[in-house]
This record gives structure tokens, C-alpha cells and sequence, in this order.
């Protein structure tokens, strides 16, 4: 379940990451509120699987996750740039993820 939740906790941050985009500096009422609200679970989610994940492969999952996942929305819904370097380095990232998420299993 702690996985769960941290997967969880990952896909929000990202959904918080695309959101600061549309709040532009949070003058806008309701991206920011989403934003935030996106903000708060997914800390809390990030906390219950702190419980039982060790925080430095808990928090490098979570911002891993976060990190490609908004690079990928960003060159879907923003045009930004898919060079074949930034597909490599974000295929870099999710091995690590990979890898971070087998070790942290392999005392259990």
C-alpha cells in the first residue's frame, strides 16, 4: 500500500507542478486553489508512504515521478521541445525510479 500511496502522491505533484502554469503567479482563483489543494494531498499522501519507504528513495520516486510526468505534459500541452536528448535523459530518470523501487523492496 505504501507504493500505492506514494504513486499516488507523485501523480498530484505533477498535477500541482502543470497546475502553477495556469494560476500565472497565482492571480487566478480557481487554478490556484486547485493547485494547492493538489499541493496539500499530495503531501499527505507522500507522508503515509514515508511511513514505511526510506525517505531518500521515498522523496527521489516522488519528484522523479513528478519530474517526468511534467516534462511529458509540458511537451504535450505546452509544445515545449522533444529532442531525443530530453527523451534519453527522462528514460534516465524512470530507470532510476525503476531501480530506486527494486532495491527499496529487497529487504522486505
Amino acid at each position: 500500500m505504501d507504493w500505492l500511496y506514494l504513486l499516488i502522491a507523485g501523480l498530484l505533484e505533477v498535477g500541482w507542478a502543470i497546475g502553477l502554469k495556469s494560476t500565472q503567479g497565482f492571480t487566478r482563483l480557481w487554478p490556484s486553489i486547485g493547485t494547492i489543494a493538489c499541493m496539500g494531498v499530495s503531501f499527505f499522501f507522500l507522508s503515509l508512504a514515508l511511513k514505511t519507504i526510506p525517505i531518500g528513495t521515498g522523496y527521489a520516486v516522488w519528484t522523479g515521478i513528478g519530474a517526468v510526468g511534467t516534462a511529458i505534459l509540458g511537451m504535450a500541452l505546452y509544445g515545449e521541445p522533444r529532442e531525443a536528448g530530453r527523451i534519453v535523459c527522462l528514460t534516465l530518470i524512470v530507470a532510476g525510479i525503476a531501480g530506486l523501487k527494486i532495491i527499496g523492496t529487497e529487504g522486505k
